[in-house]
């Protein structure tokens, strides 16, 4: 019992928060929080209305590393594409709650020395807005994934692949890592002139291996929709449908991998094709620009 409590003794909360403040001036990169020792990042909410807003950039230090492994935008980085204004909606892990503003999450962002959040304008905003932010954390608090609790280095890692064209039918890389790890998070923002790149299967080479794990039978099976996403946008815990324009063949959609882990121990290539090929059958998409974010917890 007494271990039991000097355990507890040891998660301390810390944190801060912005009122209508102006940090963003100038486009710098502006530092919103700071704080030394060891725990995680358990919540953060972002408000604000100006142009672009979906696009401030949102990079997470930890650990002293020189280059954010966690540098997104902040739309993509909470499952949105095409700064798409939908709202309200609500999951356990992120949300939009208005227009535009009110994002929030609760990524679990370990850190064993220190941690440090900045935002910087989008390249080409030279404004000052007003804005709003809430960042907390807890010191000595673990990650668990599925239940299993993740060694103490593991840390969160953001791979990026950013406005890539596939051709048809061309099997392209969104992460690809050598490290052991689990598979956290994947979005995928995309658009085409017609819905055939929809078809592509998830496909994930663990350990090395030559032959894939084929993830989804089709890229919205994937994000556990159907049908070309037929019945328009969803959110879920698990995965969500947050944009889809019939004009222009574009979508975005998040799935969480929280609950149905995909482990890795000498790494990990996940792959997205532009269209499909069975032994049978090919459904060639047209050519396919592409942003997607996958996230990870390394060690």
């Amino acid at each position: 019992m007494t271990d039991k409590l000097d355990g507890l003794k040891a998660l301390k909360t810390f944190g801060t928060s912005g009122k209508a403040v102006y940090p963003l001036e100038g486009g710098v990169e502006a530092e919103l929080f700071a704080h030394e020792g060891k725990g995680c990042l358990t919540h953060m909410w972002f408000g604000g209305n100006w142009p672009d807003y979906g696009k401030l950039r949102l990079r997470v230090y930890v650990d002293g590393e020189a280059q954010a492994a966690i540098d997104m935008e902040l739309l993509m980085g909470h499952g949105i594409g095409f700064q798409d204004p939908a709202a309200p909606w609500l999951t356990r892990r992120m949300g939009k709650t208005g227009a535009p503003s009110g994002i929030y999450n609760t990524y679990r962002i370990p850190f064993g020395r220190s941690v440090r959040v900045t935002a910087q304008l989008p390249e080409g905003d030279q404004g000052n807005p007003r804005f709003w932010y809430i960042v907390r954390g807890t010191e000595n608090l673990p990650v668990e994934v599925a239940g299993v609790r993740l060694p103490d280095t593991a840390r969160l890692r953001l791979h990026k692949l950013e406005g890539y064209t596939a051709a048809p039918l061309e099997e392209f890389a969104m992460c690809d890592t050598s490290s052991a790890g689990v598979l956290y998070q994947v979005t995928v923002a995309a658009e085409s002139d017609h819905w055939q790149y929809l078809e592509s299967c998830v496909r994930a080479y663990i350990d090395g291996a030559s032959e894939p794990l084929v993830m989804s039978s089709g890229l919205e099976d994937y994000f556990l929709g159907t049908y070309f996403f037929n019945r328009g946008p969803y959110h879920g815990d698990l995965a969500g449908l947050t944009h889809k324009d019939e004009a222009d063949h574009s979508f975005s959609a998040y799935r969480f991998h929280e609950d149905d882990p995909v482990f890795y121990h000498k790494g990990l290539r996940l792959t997205l094709r532009c269209g499909e090929k069975t032994d049978r059958e090919a459904w060639e998409a047209h050519p396919t620009t592409y942003t997607t974010y996958v996230w990870a917890y390394q060690w």
